[in-house]
């Protein structure tokens, strides 16, 4: 395998475990719909993929898997926080306020940074995704190839999320009414409780 088919197999593995529904998704989303902090926001989510598959292409998987201990920290955290934030798009969904795409309204740069690096760093899924399993993989690959590999994976994840972040302002026009960023916010809390609700259930197991 030459170092193009190399990189082209990490992008579309890469590609294929981001585009999920996950609480990094929703977020930008939602932070695209309202096209506030969208750059920085975008950056964070795509360049700590980028190091995280960095560090998996770099052997660092295998030493991850073998501490339960973080594991299972990382895991009921993330669980605390996602029902946390579940619970905040589920009051949004009650009381909508009157917010259209492209309004002022939102989280501050500050919160909005901090909960972006929550989203990344307290997901054991994204660990699971870059680390170890698209690490693990990598071994299939020697030299520039791997290289290649782990630089196709990252391209991928800046492709999605700045993709995602400005595609979002697309819908605009059904984000105009309120009934919609109900909708959106209700979804929103189902997700981060199924994801809340599958890590308690993993950490129990």
């Amino acid at each position: 395998m030459n170092i193009l088919s190399a990189g082209l197999s990490g992008f579309a593995l890469g590609g294929s475990l981001i585009i999920a529904i996950g609480a990094q998704n929703a977020f930008i989303l939602r932070q695209g719909l309202l096209r506030r902090h969208v750059f920085l926001l975008c950056f964070i989510c795509a360049l700590s993929d980028a190091l995280l598959i960095a560090a998996g292409v770099g052997g660092m998987g295998a030493l991850v898997s073998q501490s339960k201990t973080l594991i299972l920290i990382v895991t009921l955290s993330g669980a605390v926080f996602l029902g946390s934030y579940a619970m905040l798009a589920f009051r949004r969904a009650a009381k909508p306020a009157a917010m259209v795409a492209g309004a002022p309204e939102g989280l501050s740069l500050k919160a909005a940074v901090l909960t972006c690096l929550a989203f990344t760093f307290l997901n054991p899924h994204v660990y699971l995704d870059t680390v170890l399993l698209l690490g693990s993989l990598s071994a299939g690959f020697e030299g520039a190839e791997r290289l290649a590999y782990g630089a196709g994976a990252a391209t991928a994840s800046f492709v999605w999320f700045f993709g995602l972040g400005y595609g979002a302002r697309l819908l605009a026009p059904v984000f105009a009414r309120p009934a919609a960023w109900r909708v959106l916010d209700g979804l929103i809390g189902l997700v981060m409780s199924a994801l809340a609700l599958g890590l308690l259930w993993s950490a129990l197991k």
